[in-house]
């Protein structure tokens, strides 16, 4: 839950910036002179992309969110069998331990997972 509110938080920061900067794209069309005409349009462009990449960024989070719903609904996340340091983090020992006896696995049964 706290992922998720932190995202909408600095989505929202993010909105925020885009909509400063494209005032100051139109502000600066507004100027009139062929060089801040130009400065202007390459500023507005700016908030457009920024805006795309929120877009998509978001709707992957969301999807990935479903398929991990949906994959433990159906017991088919494997079980977290890290270990932990006392804050909480994965110990970097453990991870690399579970990673290698995975990566084996999946060697072994390259085709298991259809």
């Amino acid at each position: 839950m706290r992922a998720k509110l932190t995202y909408l938080v600095l989505a929202a920061v993010l909105v925020v910036y885009f909509v400063l900067v494209g005032s100051r794209g139109v502000l600066l069309i507004k100027q009139g002179t062929a060089v801040t005409v130009l400065f202007g349009a390459a500023v507005l462009v700016l908030p457009f992309i920024g805006a795309w990449f929120l877009w998509h960024t978001t709707r992957f989070a969301r999807r990935a969110g479903r398929l991990a719903r949906l994959l433990e609904a159906e017991g088919g996340l494997p079980p977290d069998e890290l270990e932990r340091t006392p804050s909480g983090r994965i110990d970097r020992d453990s991870a690399d331990a579970v990673f290698a006896r995975r990566k084996a696995e999946a060697e072994q049964q390259p085709d298991d997972w259809r």
